[in-house]
């Protein structure tokens, strides 16, 4: 039996580059215009709402880098350099 091997390589096209995600696209962007058209009241209303929202997550997801609360030590940042001890004239004689 012959049976060819070399078409089992190719592998199928992402779902985003599929002709199925461009109609999910613009299903969405029209669905979302109406949204928008038909409930400007509602959604002018909720922005200061998502702003007020948007502290605690940006809180939550932005902190995630300096090691939490309750290490062992300041988070204030490196050390300061220690200062160097002042420059005295030459050529005084004191």
């Amino acid at each position: 039996m012959n049976h060819d091997h070399s078409r089992h390589d190719i592998r199928p096209k992402a779902f985003w580059r599929s002709r199925y995600s461009v109609g999910l696209i613009v299903l969405g962007a029209i669905a979302l215009y109406f949204l928008l058209t038909e409930h400007r009241a509602h959604v002018v209303f909720a922005l200061p709402l998502l702003l007020l929202l948007a502290c605690p997550l940006m809180h939550i997801f932005m902190h995630h880098g300096h090691g939490g609360h309750g290490g062992s030590g300041p988070h204030d940042g490196p050390p300061a350099p220690e200062a160097s001890p002042p420059i005295k004239p030459t050529g005084s004689t004191s």
